[in-house]
């Protein structure tokens, strides 16, 4: 079975995929203004997203012989569109340190299938921290 660092780091993975599913989605119900018009949208829509995330690596965890976590890590709303998006930015930069990281240690420990999910999730991170730093430009 895996080792605990590991089976550690996927905890930390799904405690923060539930932070940010809830976090993005408070921020789709509270973001008010004409500019957060085209963002709550697709603030919903990262945040089942984000969910997905967090049920695939719990899954994979749980084959590991790890108990997955239902404690999210600590959720940052913002109060305008603004800082909502600079959290939001933040969050996933921490996301695609941490999921690099499980990647490294994935490979070196030559569970090919945690490799394979989280370089699928690493690319919809990116994906996500592209379009904050779109909507942040604005």
């Amino acid at each position: 079975m895996a080792p605990k660092k590991l089976k550690d780091m996927l905890n930390m993975a799904i405690s923060r995929e539930i932070q940010v599913s809830i976090q993005y989605m408070w921020q789709h119900v509270r973001a008010t203004g004409i500019e957060s018009l085209e963002v709550t949208d697709r603030l919903k829509k990262i945040a089942i997203t984000e969910m997905k995330h967090a049920e695939a690596i719990a899954e994979r965890l749980d084959y590991l012989g790890g108990e997955p976590t239902t404690e999210p890590a600590p959720i940052e709303v913002g109060k305008t569109l603004s800082q909502m998006i600079d959290l939001d930015i933040k969050a996933e930069e921490e996301a695609i340190a941490l999921y690099r990281d499980i990647i490294k240690l994935a490979m070196k420990e030559e569970d090919f299938t945690t490799k394979k999910l989280f370089e699928g999730i690493l690319a919809d991170e990116e994906e996500h921290h592209n379009e904050f730093q779109v909507f942040k430009g604005r």
